[in-house]
């Protein structure tokens, strides 16, 4: 059995390493040490761990099913922070003036760039904008825009 980041031989280890006293089992103390040593994944304290996984102590088939529950967790955290950031870089795009907004006139700038904006459609850049613009300021800053594209991508 292969995980994506830690083998199963890698998990028996650090299992049986944490198992100080060979009973088969790690104590929320001892999961709570390796994950305050990993960092970055865990910030709860022992007592709230303890409350959040209704135990004392782990076997090794519980330990390896709450390591990979950490690693889903992580995966899923690196492709929100990757969708965050191809949304930042994509405001950028119509943000041509890099105030924070975008305006009717970039829109429409970039659009025609792009070659998707016609005079003749009868579109209008500002009805556009108003659609997505919640604090009514005539522009559509980084979080609008990102419930825009949200939308868009919506099935």
């Amino acid at each position: 059995m292969q995980h994506s980041i830690v083998s199963y031989n890698d998990l028996l280890s650090i299992f049986k390493k944490l198992d100080r006293n060979g009973d088969g089992y790690v104590s929320i103390s001892e999961l709570h040490w390796l994950l305050d040593r990993v960092g970055g994944i865990w910030t709860s304290t022992e007592e709230e761990l303890k409350f959040m996984l209704e135990r004392d102590s782990f076997n090794l088939q519980e330990f390896i099913l709450f390591s990979e529950s950490i690693e889903k967790v992580t995966e899923e955290d690196d492709e929100e922070e990757q969708r965050e950031l191809d949304l930042v870089n994509a405001f950028k795009v119509f943000d041509l003036n890099n105030d924070g907004f975008i305006s009717c006139e970039e829109l429409q700038s970039v659009l025609s760039r792009l070659g998707l904006w016609e005079e003749k459609s009868g579109c209008d850049c500002r009805s556009m904008i108003l659609r997505f613009d919640t604090n009514s300021d005539g522009l559509v800053d980084f979080e609008e825009f990102k419930v825009m594209m949200l939308l868009a991508t919506s099935p």
